[in-house]
């Protein structure tokens, strides 16, 4: 039996409807909550203006493959934390920014990132350091769902320019 912890997600991005369709499929297919112990998802649950927070216990090597999976190859941003297992992996922080790769980060049980003596080192710099911090809490845009004959609504950048996913 793999090692199970608790673990959450938070996705954004603009979709148009039948994605969401695909990706509410995968949430439920995990059973995921609309908070700790909570009730299951369901699509009306999501907030317009908020990106989607999920949560659950008892996760398999703390990741929620399918969909995370499913995120990175259409480029839909997410961040995901799971507790650690003893003797196994500790804490983490994937963050998925929407270019199609994710990255990992070490954290606490209480989700606050921490870097290593190796990593500072490697690193080098103290503006390093704190860029390593900086892309390690990146926010998650609100998760916005298009009509299905409406364009892709534009979400705003960190260069100021509109980007639609």
């Amino acid at each position: 039996m793999a090692d199970r912890v608790s673990a959450s997600i938070m996705i954004g991005g603009a979709l148009d409807a039948s994605a969401f369709a695909e990706l509410a499929e995968l949430i439920a297919a995990e059973r995921l909550a609309v908070e700790w112990d909570g009730d299951p998802f369901e699509p009306e649950h999501r907030i317009d203006g908020e990106p989607l927070r999920l949560f659950a216990h008892e996760v398999a090597g703390g990741r929620f493959e399918e969909i995370e999976d499913w995120c990175i190859m259409h480029r839909v941003p997410f961040v995901r934390w799971c507790g650690g297992y003893s003797g196994q992996w500790g804490p983490e922080r994937v963050v998925a920014t929407g270019d199609g790769k994710a990255v990992s980060y070490a954290v606490t049980e209480d989700d606050e990132v921490v870097i290593s003596r190796s990593a500072i080192t490697a690193v080098g710099s103290l503006d390093a350091i704190f860029a390593h911090f900086d892309t390690a809490e990146f926010v998650v845009p609100a998760l916005v769902v298009a009509d299905a004959g409406a364009a892709a609504p534009a979400l705003p950048s960190t260069d100021g320019a509109h980007h639609v996913q």
